[in-house]
């Protein structure tokens, strides 16, 4: 009958609103937790059969909806380890550090109150550690957008106080075209052992270079060395000789014939009319070898080193020859020196950098930023954090920045979504439905008593 069904529709009031103050009460209490996204319960109708002559109340059902792609404020925090997104996307995080398996399960999230613990990892408030792509020896990743396995927990500690060999050298200067050959330069004999006719001598003959450039090499030690790429004005137009040697020269041994006082390579490096570097022409080696200490064949570092082999290229591209003074606009090599770590950087496209007392910089990997078809469809989990579900579809990861992913803002944090204001008067008007849904309960109530009550 009718009046039964209004008190069953006023039931299905009492149990909405209930579920409706439940998310308010959540909403309000983690109205200041990081990465929070707001919670609410949509209401629909329920219709049952009814008549021209009668009608049957059906009442109210609830679905609980979670307001995940929307945004919060990104706010400074002043910590360079807190990390935002802005955007799409959200931190890949585990539950533990080493032995993970691609069983284990991946937490989403975008709380990013990260902090390095004692070990070394960047773990949140809800000791989740973040992952990413680690970085090699020359700070190089390989991105897989889909294999999980291919991530790994972010420690910094793996790359505190190492140091990585230089295998690469560029040198932007120019050569002065208006330079005078030095009046000895017909005795210029790079090759000639045991004589003091080259420049590595300092010139005892009178031939001295003309214009240095210095070097910075770190070797497989992480100990700074020094090679100076020497240049001596031919009497050729357009030539210059060339010497790349050690300083000191006690840094290497020679065991080639015709090389000596710390001599590394010789050869000429030769111009166009136009001042631009002529590479067709130029004969010193585009890059040297300094084989590693324990050999016994060729250049190599000095015994007493006991240092390792190392290949180095030599970009001499950036060079030019004008009517100007000689001068070097910029040396350039890779390489880590052994340094203490002093500091983190992280930029906007995910990139962590560890940052060495000694100036040095060294990446150690790249965040993966994970997105999703349908990310409203994600199952909340405590810590603030989401797994997959069917309704949310597969992940894709990606570098922040790329393919539609959010870029990192690094000592900053996403604030809750929570309005106080609107949580407030939604808890008003919940509670005045949920009174007026009991108050049909009682109504229909004693409606049946009086209809009891005709009996007597």
């Amino acid at each position: 009958m009718s009046i039964s069904s209004a008190m069953l529709a006023g039931v299905t009031g009492l149990t909405t609103n209930s579920s409706q103050l439940a998310a308010i009460s959540d909403n309000i209490a983690n109205a200041n937790t990081v990465g929070y996204k707001r919670h609410s319960v949509d209401f629909s109708s329920l219709v049952n059969s009814s008549s021209k002559t009668s009608y049957s109340a059906g009442g109210v059902s609830g679905n609980a909806r979670q307001y995940v792609t929307t945004q919060g404020t990104v706010q400074s925090s002043g910590s360079n380890t807190d990390l935002a997104i802005s955007g799409d996307g959200f931190f890949v995080t585990t539950n533990k550090s080493t032995g993970i398996t691609p069983s284990d399960p991946r937490y989403f999230t975008r709380a990013g109150s990260f902090t390095l613990d004692n070990q070394g990892y960047l773990r949140n408030s809800a000791g989740l550690y973040l992952q990413g792509w680690p970085a090699d020896v020359l700070g190089n990743v390989q991105p897989d957008s889909s294999n999980l396995s291919a991530l790994s927990p972010i420690n910094i500690l793996s790359v505190a106080n190492t140091a990585q060999a230089s295998n690469q050298a560029a040198i932007q200067a120019n050569l002065d075209s208006d330079q005078a050959a030095n009046a000895l330069i017909a005795s210029y004999d790079p090759l000639t052992n045991g004589t003091a006719t080259y420049m590595a001598t300092n010139g005892a003959s009178g031939i001295k270079p003309d214009f240095s450039v210095s070097l910075p090499i770190s070797d497989t030690k992480g100990g700074q060395r020094s090679v100076v790429v020497d240049f001596l004005k031919s009497s050729t137009p357009n030539q210059w000789y060339a010497e790349i040697r050690a300083d000191p020269p006690s840094a290497v041994e020679n065991d080639l014939t015709g090389l000596g006082y710390g001599l590394i390579a010789s050869g000429t490096v030769a111009f166009n009319e136009d001042g631009s570097l002529d590479l067709t022409n130029t004969t010193l080696p585009n890059s040297f070898t300094l084989e590693a200490s324990s050999t016994g064949v060729g250049v190599k570092w000095a015994t007493a080193l006991g240092v390792g082999n190392q290949d180095i290229s030599l970009d001499l591209t950036g060079m030019s020859q004008f009517a100007a003074v000689s001068a070097v606009s910029s040396v350039a090599t890779n390489g880590t020196a052994f340094g203490a770590m002093t500091g983190l950087d992280v930029d906007q496209n995910g990139w962590v950098t560890a940052v060495y007392g000694n100036g040095v910089t060294r990446r150690v990997a790249q965040i993966a930023v994970a997105t999703f078809p349908n990310e409203n469809g994600l199952i909340s989990l405590d810590g603030n954090a989401y797994q997959v579900s069917t309704d949310s579809g597969r992940f894709t990861l990606k570098s922040p920045g790329s393919a539609g992913a959010g870029t990192l803002s690094a000592g900053s944090l996403e604030a809750s979504t929570v309005d106080l204001s609107s949580e407030f008067t939604g808890l008003i008007t919940t509670q005045r439905a949920y009174a007026a849904s009991s108050k049909i309960i009682t109504t229909a109530d004693q409606m049946l008593q009086d209809l009891l009550d005709i009996k007597r």
